[in-house]
């Protein structure tokens, strides 16, 4: 069912099976098994769920853009370069990132819960979308893990201090496995993820005033800094625009960003946000994870009654507002997907009208 709430002006409220369904039948129809199709569908609509709409169904229009250019591709699997048993290189062929990290992700687990550890090494991969997806199969595998990525020839954030492009948004994730209470830690380094931008662009929420910078040292959160100008169903570029996504944290967030791309693109054997010629375009991602095994390092008993019992007293400190208590990492997400699941999926009308294009494109169906 697709709903509008005069609340929320330019808002269409989607629900959850027919934003996937609309997904599926686009990827589908531009080149993609049925059954990859589903799994990048359900992925992006799962970070709809957890409220990171960046990472959701409105990228599909841009994967397809990729598809169709030859920038990434559908059906590409995993290449073992190195291989140390509890390390190794792999090479992810431009395949859709969905199928790409979730292979690499399986590698690492599996080799984590023989060896009690491995250190995965993934380059020349699409868009893996959410990292904090990953973050969860090592979980539920009872696993401990941590994710460092880049995007090659991808400079859209601004260091602190600087107006000039020179990273990624560079994310970082990490997962522990605490009975009952599992956290998942994933954020861009950037102050926003390009994705919100691109939200931003199609009439979704408002980015933060401080955002964006412009060539000029002038700080925004107009989109129009990083696309530049464009219609409202036009798919965003941001090589059309002059200005930068900020760095969280001031220079916090911007030592990050530098060590997510020195390790996730330039260790693994990819390349940093740099422009490089060998690199043609899009989106290509390195990540570098780390499994660990708290049962193989014979602390897992010690480790869940402890983390545990300190996770329970950071929650008990007093908050600033009495209805809004501390959070633990992923509390926000589990609390939206609860909502969004029950009221629908809340789509700038823009973003569900570009959606609708790509599929006349394609010749996918289309509801809704």
């Amino acid at each position: 069912m697709t709903t509008a709430d005069p609340t929320i002006p330019g808002t269409l409220f989607i629900a959850a099976g027919e934003l996937e369904a609309a997904a599926r039948s686009i990827l589908t129809a531009a080149g993609c098994s049925p059954e990859e199709a589903a799994r990048v569908a359900r992925q992006l609509l799962d970070a709809n769920l957890a409220g990171h709409d960046s990472h959701g169904i409105g990228l599909v229009p841009t994967y397809v853009r990729w598809l169709q250019d030859g920038l990434v591709h559908a059906g590409r699997h995993i290449d073992v370069v190195t291989d140390g048993g509890t390390f190794a290189v792999l090479e992810g062929n431009r395949g859709l990132g969905q199928t790409i990290a979730a292979e690499a992700t399986a590698f690492g687990v599996e080799r984590a819960r023989r060896h009690g550890t491995c250190v995965v090494a993934l380059r020349g991969t699409g868009h893996v979308g959410r990292v904090g997806a990953y973050a969860e199969t090592a979980i539920e595998a009872g696993l401990v893990s941590i994710h460092l990525v880049n995007v090659s020839n991808s400079p859209i954030v601004a260091p602190f201090g600087a107006v000039e492009r020179r990273f990624s948004t560079a994310p970082f994730a990490i997962g522990l496995p605490l009975p009952g209470r599992p956290l998942v830690l994933d954020f861009a380094t950037s102050l926003v993820a390009a994705g919100k931008v691109q939200v931003a662009s199609y009439g979704g929420k408002p980015l933060p005033p401080d955002s964006l910078i412009g060539a000029d040292g002038r700080i925004s959160g107009d989109p129009h800094l990083l696309y530049g100008d464009y219609a409202p169903t036009d798919v965003r570029s941001a090589a059309n625009g002059t200005g930068a996504i900020r760095a969280f944290g001031e220079h916090k967030g911007s030592g990050l960003a530098l060590m997510c791309e020195l390790l996730g693109g330039a260790l693994t054997g990819g390349a940093p946000a740099g422009p490089s010629p060998q690199e043609p375009g899009g989106i290509t991602n390195g990540m570098l994870s780390v499994y660990l095994s708290p049962a193989h390092l014979g602390t897992q008993a010690e480790f869940e009654r402890t983390a545990r019992d300190y996770l329970d007293w950071v929650l008990s400190a007093r908050p600033v507002d009495p209805d809004a208590p501390v959070l633990a990492p992923g509390d926000a997400e589990a609390r939206t997907r609860a909502v969004r699941l029950a009221e629908g999926v809340p789509v700038p009308a823009d973003t569900w009208a570009t959606l609708r294009l790509t599929a006349e494109r394609v010749g996918a169906p289309f509801g809704g």
